[in-house]
């Protein structure tokens, strides 16, 4: 039982990293907007989080203008999904009980 527990990533301990992720694993490109409305968070909140998952490398951040209003967006990078993928897996095998 140590070992599956220990196969779990603290980066995605938090239910809004969680939600983040699983977000970005199944859209390529996500809004801030989006996230924010889909997960229900402030600006700030969100922000925080992100920043904790940026500094992992687990995402990207691109900045552009769209017209003239600027939009963020995010996607999980291969080591974020990766990582993301080992921390589902460690769920199942600690939900299944097994190693």
């Amino acid at each position: 039982m140590k070992k599956i527990i220990a196969n779990l990533n603290k980066a995605f301990d938090n239910k809004v990293r969680l939600g983040i992720m699983s977000m970005l694993m199944v859209n390529d490109w996500v809004e801030f907007r989006t996230l924010k409305d889909m997960l229900e968070l402030t600006d700030g909140r969100l922000a925080s989080h992100i920043k904790s998952l940026e500094g992992s490398k687990f995402i990207k951040v691109r900045k552009e203008f769209v017209g003239k209003r600027p939009q963020t967006t995010y996607c999980a990078t291969k080591s974020g999904r990766k990582a993301f993928s080992d921390h589902l897996d460690a769920l199942e095998a600690l939900l299944k009980n097994r190693e």
